[in-house]
């Protein structure tokens, strides 16, 4: 516990934020305290928070999240691990934080839906982890994942980009989306020939963990960098 917070201070954190993350040992662990995080609808515009901002905030979308649980895998002695799942070009990315068991991939996934979500190390690679998400990753019932990135390692950027950056995140965000990305459909498949999901699925995905603000938010409105690349990370799944 000592060794996480030390840690943790020497990424920039205050002794209680430290603390927090430090008490967070495993992958079950993490992802509880992420699904407390109250959801972050932006109701005053556009984020990309850091750790600290989170923490102090108290509130958090899917790449804020995905710092988050990075930092606390980092404090735990394991890899800050961040995987970018790209959509189609009317819909947003989505970031996890990933773990390993063995040889076996998870991930942490903080989400105001039902379905992406948490997932159990049994995965072998992760393309069989992004492929878990794709038969609910939808826009108007339309199945919209299309890639997955490597694995991106957090230690080899500065903290500062996402542990302790006040306000947006921007630099951090770009290295995600313009990571190396493989195609997970058919190289001869189109994305019209995919089925839509069944109404019932659609009435499901309309759950959310944390309440909506008042006002109405698209689901194609959600906020994207106010600069290149071309691909957003959601904040609205």
């Amino acid at each position: 516990m000592r060794k996480a917070v030390a840690v943790g201070r020497k990424l920039g954190l205050t002794p209680e934020a430290a603390k927090t993350l430090a008490e967070l040992r495993t992958p079950e662990r993490i992802q509880d305290f992420i699904n407390d995080i109250p959801w972050n609808t932006e109701p005053d515009g556009e984020t990309a928070r850091s750790v600290a901002e989170v923490l102090r905030l108290r509130q958090a979308h899917c790449v804020e999240g995905a710092f988050v649980a990075a930092c606390a895998f980092w404090l735990a002695g394991r890899r800050p691990l961040l995987m970018d799942m790209g959509a189609s070009e009317e819909d947003v990315d989505h970031v996890v934080a990933l773990f390993r068991r063995g040889r076996y991939w998870g991930a942490i996934s903080k989400s105001n839906s039902p379905s992406l979500r948490y997932r159990d190390p049994i995965y072998r690679t992760l393309r069989e982890l992004s492929l878990s998400f794709f038969p609910q990753y939808v826009l108007e019932r339309q199945k919209t994942l299309r890639t997955y990135s490597v694995s991106i390692d957090l230690r080899r950027y500065d903290p500062g980009l996402w542990v302790t950056q006040e306000g947006y995140c921007l630099e951090m965000l770009e290295i995600l989306t313009s990571a190396r990305h493989f195609e997970l459909l058919p190289e001869d498949f189109e994305g019209q020939d995919l089925r839509p999901i069944d109404t019932i699925e659609a009435q499901s995905n309309r759950l959310t963990e944390h309440a909506e603000p008042r006002r109405i938010i698209r689901l194609d409105d959600h906020r994207r960098p106010p600069l290149p690349p071309d691909r957003a990370v959601s904040s609205g799944r």
